[in-house]
């Protein structure tokens, strides 16, 4: 069943990537912190429905208990926030594609366990896959801009700031699967709706403390009901984390990479509703991504 969520979170996460390429304005020097407070108030309104329909209580200890995992996963996600506004600018690095290898990494070296040769095929695949589409996006990134005579200043191109997002988003993004990983896989030290609630109400009150950024110390004008693209990357998000926890619980060296292609999801959905040229290449790396994750999925069967 970890296989079904690793794919639903895939599809979710991947479709909320559109709505944050549509909801992002590069002039607009706020629009990460506009993204955390509707990311943060969609996830606050489904914990609490969660809570209530499930019947289950919260303990804030367990918030305290998660916080090094939410932390993570949360300054990577405004820190990628902020680097789509320079997404025309940086060198887009395949590095912040592949956290999900690096996790899987972390997880045999620190727990090791047996893995079947399908496993281990289709990871690899998935892996090297998602890197190869972050490198074609960068080329043909670059071919447009030079196509439209438009002058890339080396400075943008190779500057700290440049590399300095997708090395960092990898990194954090990384550790923070590997925390989840140990926290829901491999030493059980939560369960997996208390992990679900304590994420998502720690991303409430980071989207709070923005909301009063915005609202009452730089007077940025924001109404939430008119960012409908922000909205639906939000909803998109929340859905995605709800089906990932239950993913990681189960197999979380497997999951991690798996959920990382979630890349090959919004390069289609570009294609369709952006209208996005893909190369041939493009067709070809999704090719060997889909193959990877049935590799994996046959090997879960087995």
């Amino acid at each position: 069943m970890w296989f079904v969520f690793a794919l639903l979170t895939t599809f979710a996460w991947g479709g909320a990537d559109l709505f944050y390429k549509r909801g992002t304005d590069s002039n607009d020097p706020y629009s990460h912190l506009k993204i955390v407070v509707m990311v943060g108030l969609v996830m606050g309104i489904h914990a609490t429905a969660y809570m209530l329909i499930k019947g289950l209580t919260f303990d804030p200890i367990d918030l305290v208990k998660y916080l090094p995992v939410s932390a993570f996963y949360i300054l990577s996600m405004a820190i990628g926030y902020v680097g789509l506004r320079y997404i025309e600018l940086s060198i887009a690095s395949p590095v912040q594609n592949s956290s999900g290898a690096i996790t899987a990494i972390l997880l045999f070296i620190f727990f090791p366990r047996e893995l079947g040769i399908m496993h281990i095929v289709g990871v690899i695949i998935v892996s090297l896959g998602v890197i190869g589409l972050a490198i074609l996006e960068k080329r043909a990134e670059t071919a447009e801009l030079r196509a439209n005579n438009v002058h890339i200043d080396k400075k943008y191109q190779i500057s700290f700031l440049a590399i300095t997002f997708p090395i960092m988003y990898c990194i954090l993004d990384g550790l923070g699967t590997f925390a989840d990983g140990i926290y829901l896989d491999e030493l059980k030290l939560i369960s997996e709706d208390a992990a679900l609630i304590a994420y998502e109400y720690t991303f409430l009150i980071c989207a709070v403390a923005s909301y009063v950024y915005l609202k009452f110390i730089k007077n940025e004008p924001f109404q939430i009901f008119r960012e409908r693209d922000k909205g639906c990357a939000a909803i998109l998000e929340t859905a995605g984390q709800f089906f990932y926890v239950f993913a990681m619980a189960k197999n979380a060296i497997i999951a991690a990479p798996l959920i990382a292609s979630y890349s090959i999801v919004s390069v289609i959905l570009s294609r369709i509703f952006l209208k996005e040229k893909l190369s041939k290449q493009h067709y070809a790396v999704i090719v060997f991504v889909m193959i990877g994750i049935a590799l994996l999925g046959l090997a879960d069967e087995l």
